[in-house]
């Protein structure tokens, strides 16, 4: 017997519902001071059973209430739930502390009292790193951000981190006005661009003599828990990839756009290091694929086709430069079987519809917008289906939760923001966006706000490295979990999940769960995206 809800709040002209899983009746009681008042009493709508979940769903609509204050609702069933937030502004501090946590994956330098709080540490990982095909090659390559729970730092994972974020601050840039209190704060620049370009002066040092994009940097193995200034294991570049070069080129190319208002030196150094690594898939128009040497064992980040990577790059270096070869490179890869929608890591294909389709200066062929443009309202429509099917309102089928599933719903909160951002008919697109921030924060079987230090059940212990070993009680927070696996991978997992178990319910909050509750820069980077849209829209 439970109601789940979003954790953090509501916005108030919003749709508001919560989910029960037994009762027929509810109250909406408003926190005053040190007494309290019910301001709605209502009949819960029978959704049926739900198939991700396993539970048979009630909804209570609250959407009435608009008022700012806190509140909590009981059903008639005894069940109450977690206290939550009404206003304008309920997911601005989420929006800046999701941001600020990738300050704390921050290699190369201190984290300093004064930035860091409790959190502080000296700092990591300053040795050189060594080619991994000739050891004799030896490099500086420090900075950058910590990918996850381990300490290794991966290509095409920071390019997709780094475009969620310059795209929400492109599109939604009101939204990004706070002080996120790093280093770089007050120097002109907003924060966002300042932490992005922490990122993107190390990624700049990971490219070789002929443009390609070193696949990652990591240690051979992960390295037990300990603090990363405790990690004295050698670090290796490994070999170039298709993939991250092609994902290279696409964020740098973006990234030139974006600072160039700022810094436009820094944003000539961009473009040069996205052209070489144009250059470079020009001469190597086959798949270049990575795997794992024998005996490594950190992230393999690895594809079986770089088509997609390359259609984002096409994209994003045509908006750059406006050069014909690169719309005729990207016609021709628009003919290719790709997605179109997808912005993860394996698949960044739909950030190629996100730059054509958000391009003012209409750079990219109408046949090609107008192909995107479909792909992106097809999908997002079957999307707003699968989640009003859902008694959670979350656009997952049940075979949707794999590993890091928070991030597959992040991704489709995005799409549906990109659709209402192309639409006339914004309503349905822009409600089913929001409802995943509600699962996300709360609103789910599990009764969890999978972003820690977010509603009064959030997560307490992502497998993170400094989190688990700094002795602090309390993680950092705006961290974004993996959210539940369908199979969990990892054995603590297995046992304490039993085979059977729905999907939506394969979640344990526990630091060795790294296929559950692991924490990665582009699970909070979507989440930054989504929140931002609504962040820009309550102004």
């Amino acid at each position: 017997m439970a109601i789940y809800c979003d954790q953090t709040g509501y916005l108030p002209h919003s749709v508001k519902t919560a989910v029960m899983t037994e009762g027929k009746t509810f109250d909406v009681i408003r926190l005053e001071g040190a007494s309290e008042r019910t301001v709605l009493s209502g009949a819960v709508r029978d959704a049926g059973p739900d198939a991700a979940s396993g539970d048979h769903v009630y909804v209570a609509d609250f959407s009435d209430i608009c008022e700012d204050g806190v509140y909590y609702i009981r059903s008639d069933a005894g069940a109450q739930s977690h206290r939550f937030r009404i206003g304008r502004d309920v997911y601005r501090a989420l929006q800046a502390d999701m941001i600020k946590a990738l300050y704390f994956q921050r290699c190369g330098c201190e984290l300093e009292e004064k930035y860091a709080g409790v959190y502080k540490h000296p700092c990591c990982h300053t040795g050189d790193a060594v080619l991994w095909e000739d050891r004799s090659v030896v490099k500086e390559v420090k900075g950058g951000w910590h990918d996850a729970g381990d300490y290794g730092r991966y290509i095409s994972p920071a390019a997709v981190a780094v475009a969620h974020l310059l795209y929400a601050f492109v599109l939604f840039p009101d939204s990004f006005q706070d002080s996120l209190n790093i280093p770089e704060s007050g120097n002109g620049m907003p924060d966002v661009l300042n932490e992005c370009r922490y990122e993107l002066e190390w990624m700049l040092k990971m490219q070789d003599e002929e443009g390609g994009a070193y696949h990652k940097l990591t240690s051979i193995m992960h390295v037990a828990f300990i603090m990363p200034q405790e990690d004295k294991d050698q670090f290796y570049i490994f070999p170039v990839s298709s993939m991250a070069t092609a994902d290279y080129a696409a964020v740098m190319a973006l990234a030139s756009r974006v600072y160039r208002t700022y810094d436009s030196g820094f944003a000539d150094k961009l473009l040069a290091a996205a052209k070489r690594a144009w250059g470079w898939l020009e001469k190597h128009p086959d798949y270049v694929g990575f795997k794992n040497p024998e005996g490594c064992n950190t992230g393999e980040y690895g594809d079986i086709c770089d088509l997609d990577e390359r259609l984002w790059a096409a994209a994003e270096m045509l908006i750059t430069t406006g050069d014909a070869k690169y719309q005729d490179a990207l016609s021709r890869l628009m003919r290719e079987d790709l997605t179109r929608t997808d912005f993860g890591w394996t698949d960044v294909s739909g950030f190629a519809a996100l730059a054509v389709l958000t391009d003012r200066a209409h750079a990219v062929s109408q046949d090609t917008g107008d192909a995107l443009r479909a792909a992106v309202l097809a999908e997002a429509d079957r999307l707003v289906d699968v989640a009003a099917h859902s008694g959670y309102g979350v656009a997952m089928e049940p075979e949707d939760y794999v590993w890091g599933s928070n991030m597959v719903v992040l991704n489709r909160g995005m799409l549906l923001v990109l659709a209402a951002l192309i639409s006339e008919d914004k309503g349905a697109y822009e409600e089913t966006a929001l409802a995943q921030l509600h699962y996300l924060l709360g609103k789910n079987a599990m009764d969890y706000s999978y972003v820690t230090g977010y509603g009064e059940h959030a997560f307490m212990h992502p497998h993170n490295r400094p989190t688990e070993c700094d002795g602090i009680e309390l993680p950092m927070p705006g961290w974004v979990s993996g959210g539940p696996f369908k199979t969990p991978a990892d054995e603590v997992g297995r046992k304490a999940i039993p085979q059977g178990t729905p999907p939506m319910k394969c979640y344990l909050d526990d630091a060795a769960c790294y296929s559950l509750n692991e924490i990665t820069i582009y699970w909070n980077s979507p989440a930054v995206f989504v929140a931002a849209y609504f962040n820009e829209k309550s102004l």
